[in-house]
């Protein structure tokens, strides 16, 4: 029986005092323009932000760490110039050794460290100096300094070599050797016991020889804010990766399934489920790969070539054995899964054909998703580059330290101890802030994107299935285009609410996650057994609720394509629609569905999979470019794939929506009977136990 509603779909007048087959321009108006205002506020608030970035970040701080003037590792515009001297070098062994102490006030970051261009060794048969920036007296360019490694002791007066030996530079002696780690000089806790002879020869003062000089670099290096740095910097570094296999292999690949569904539909289904089996399989072998679980391949810290006899592990290789582990337990439910539909397949095989013909008929559809595909891409460079430059824009300042670390100064020629602390980059909340309204700001831009994209389709659909299957001369001649502008003229702020409630609940989850994660982390966990049961479901309810709004967004924007209602209107009407309908669409509509669902994880996985191929080059194993790990550019590639499989993919999702809750309106409308549904739609469907369903009323 029909609701209170009334007839959402039925015949009405047109403009000229026909009839014209469905209301796709009948009675609209603007909606919801508050939103769309808020959603553009929104965009200048963005734009603000991200100039924030642009003036006071500089990317280089997330690779290279900072000398003891303040200066980063690899600036060309500092003072002095320090371009292609990245690797940060800690002159004094014993403060390096006394900030490894866990009773001591004094911290790795207030020891007097430099910029190099390679780690120093010690020498096999004499002493090696390291020597601090040429300046003063010193009368060498930084050329001079950089072709004599770093060494001018002969140079100096008797005084500058008197403080010298006494670990107050401005020569330093090379005890111990040093690997490159991550841009930064390694100790390695092996001392040369020529050079300490030589030293001690010398007269030098005693140097601590512990274990705790090599901890100490390693435990700075493996802070938690310095992976996170590295793993942002490894995003800047593999853009070309990212382009590629975030940007045009999934487009290549999603136009390539569209077209294969439009003319090997029976096929698609099992083509799809042994690709994705094949893929995920792939993919977790490659995490095995790189985690060193398969053969010797696993992340190195270590960059270029180095002793085979040191090994150095970072959080980076712990990180991939976590996600091997997750991508095992995530493959063998997948598979069993995929066994589970295979008696299903033939159902989706049916409901793929009227997608098909829809394709078929408006050609349009399968190009049009080119054009939020651009619009995103243009949109992802901006914000990339943006959030780069975000996640660096903390104050370079000087520690506030009471340590007693006198050097040499150059310039002033005497004993300096007035500039014995350190820098840091310092992050004020207000950074903190702006990060996450940045990535706020990315999540709702490309929902937004995804719903005007998804709403433009659901109305060329409609056209089509309203005007009797396209072979009505009533149906526009380009309905594509007639439907981008029925969204822009009318809809978008619809389309910017809807977008912005399922930001909004996925921001919320996010959050939530975050403190159900630390609560678990400092055992702060109920200890009673309610309290665990919700503690443990609360991910999960938080994940239905997500999930039921994105079904009902997106049956509300098939209802605001084909009526022009706002968002709140349509998502009342098209729920009540499938309320009364449940079972005349879920059981045609689910295993469609899933097909779909594996179709993208077919092209992101695959995405995934040319990531791990492409980072795996000579150009990202070593040297300059050389990425910490491949986790973060393989995620953020899988990402990207997935939301442009999501784009074009939504042609075929969008058409079998548009068309079953068409056809069910239509039926309910017309007595049992529906009347503009096309021939092949009633084929497909022509099971007679199935037309009951399709076709009856709820009781």
């Amino acid at each position: 029986m029909r609701g209170s509603l009334g007839a959402v779909i039925g015949r009405y007048p047109s403009s000229d005092g026909g009839q014209m087959g469905g209301i796709i321009r009948h009675n609209r108006k603007c909606r919801d323009i508050v939103f769309l205002v808020i959603f553009i506020a929104f965009w200048v608030a963005m734009i603000v932000n991200s100039s924030f970035g642009f003036n006071q970040g500089n990317p280089l701080r997330l690779t290279y760490g900072l000398d003891y003037k303040g200066n980063v590792c690899g600036d060309k515009h500092a003072d002095p110039g320090l371009r292609e001297l990245e690797l940060r070098y800690w002159l004094n062994p014993n403060q390096v050794y006394q900030s490894g102490l866990k009773d001591s006030q004094f911290k790795l970051v207030n020891a007097r460290s430099i910029c190099l261009l390679d780690c120093p060794i010690p020498s096999e048969d004499s002493l090696n100096w390291v020597c601090d920036y040429p300046e003063g007296e010193i009368r060498l360019s930084m050329d001079d300094w950089i072709d004599r490694n770093y060494d001018y002791f002969e140079f100096l007066t008797p005084e500058m070599r008197n403080t010298s030996l006494q670990l107050q530079g401005p020569c330093y002696p090379v005890i111990f050797p040093s690997v490159n780690v991550y841009w930064s000089c390694q100790f390695i806790a092996r001392v040369s016991n020529v050079s300490l002879k030589h030293w001690q020869q010398m007269g030098g003062v005693n140097i601590n020889e512990d274990i705790i000089i090599d901890k100490s670099i390693h435990r700075s290096i493996n802070s938690r804010s310095s992976v996170l740095k590295r793993y942002m910097a490894d995003i800047g570094k593999s853009w070309p990766v990212l382009i590629v296999c975030g940007g045009i292999l999934p487009l290549f690949l999603s136009v390539i399934w569209l077209l294969m569904i439009r003319h090997f539909v029976a096929a698609m289904p099992w083509i799809t489920v042994s690709l994705f089996n094949i893929l995920i399989i792939s993919v977790t072998m490659f995490y095995y790969l790189k985690a060193g679980w398969i053969g010797n391949d696993a992340v190195n810290p270590i960059i270029g070539e180095h002793d085979p006899y040191v090994h150095v592990y970072g959080r980076e290789l712990h990180h991939l054995r976590a996600v091997a582990v997750l991508m095992t337990f995530i493959m063998v439910v997948a598979l069993l899964t995929s066994i589970a539909i295979v008696r299903r397949i033939l159902m989706a095989t049916s409901v793929l054909k009227v997608a098909a013909k829809v394709i078929g008929e408006v050609q349009a559809l399968i190009i049009f998703p080119v054009i939020p595909y651009t619009i995103l891409a243009i949109f992802y460079m901006f914000w990339l580059s943006a959030a780069l430059h975000l996640f660096s824009s903390g104050q370079v300042l000087q520690n506030d330290c009471n340590s007693n670390c006198c050097a040499y100064d150059l310039v002033s020629k005497r004993v300096n101890c007035d500039r014995c602390c350190g820098y840091s980059i310092h992050y004020t909340p207000h950074i903190g802030v702006a990060i996450l309204f940045h990535l706020f700001g990315c999540y709702w831009a490309t929902q937004f994107f995804i719903a005007c994209s998804s709403t433009v389709i659901a109305g060329s659909v409609a056209s089509y299935y309203w005007a009797r299957g396209g072979t009505s001369p009533e149906i526009p001649f380009l309905p594509v285009f007639s439907s981008m502008k029925r969204l822009i003229r009318y809809s978008l702020g619809s389309v910017a609410l809807g977008s912005l409630i399922l930001s909004f609940v996925e921001s919320i989850r996010f959050m939530l996650e975050s403190i159900r994660r630390k609560l678990k982390v400092s055992s702060t966990t109920p200890d009673n057994w309610f309290g665990k049961v919700a503690f443990h479901t609360s991910s999960f309810c938080l994940r239905c609720i997500e999930c039921t709004i994105k079904s009902v967004n997106r049956n509300a924007y098939i209802m605001i394509a084909i009526t022009g209602k706002s968002f709140c209107k349509a998502s009342a009407i098209s729920t009540e629609l499938i309320i009364n309908n449940i079972l005349r669409i879920g059981r045609v509509n689910v295993i469609g569905d899933v097909i779909l669902f594996l179709g993208k994880l077919c092209v992101s996985l695959a995405s995934a999979l040319f990531a791990f191929l492409m980072l795996d080059t000579h150009k990202y194993r070593s040297g300059h470019n050389k990425i910490s790990s491949p986790l973060f550019p393989v995620l953020v590639c899988w990402g990207l794939g997935y939301v442009v499989a999501t784009l074009f993919f939504a042609v075929v999702e969008m058409s079998i929506d548009t068309i079953i809750l068409s056809f069910c309106q239509d039926s309910e409308e017309h007595q049992g009977t529906a009347q503009y549904a096309p021939p092949l739609l009633i084929e497909t469907l022509n099971d007679q136990n199935e037309m009951q369903r399709l076709t009856q009323g709820p009781q």
